[in-house]
């Protein structure tokens, strides 16, 4: 018995074990990753969108449709891609 009470009188404090670090580990790192989050979101805000982004959207798509760039020849890949095997030429 005499060793049994030398073992707990010679405990050591709480922050000496290493198990107790990894357990307080994983919420701590939790947290400073939420202010850091909250700092992002908060120092880079998102743009806002002007008013009349429906016309400026149409313009774009007039442009590509007019552009001297054609899509035809992806689209032609993307068909031929969808063609099975046996049914492409040869």
């Amino acid at each position: 018995m005499s060793s049994m009470s030398a073992a707990v009188s010679e405990s050591k404090p709480w922050w000496q074990f290493g198990h107790v670090w990894l357990v307080i580990a994983g919420p701590v790192i939790v947290i400073i990753a939420g202010f850091v989050t909250l700092w992002l979101a908060v120092s880079r805000p998102d743009p806002v969108i002007t008013e009349d982004y429906y016309r400026e959207g149409i313009e774009i798509n007039q442009t590509l449709a007019n552009s001297e760039k054609s899509r035809a020849p992806a689209l032609k890949a993307r068909n031929h891609a969808a063609t099975p095997a046996e049914d492409q030429p040869r």
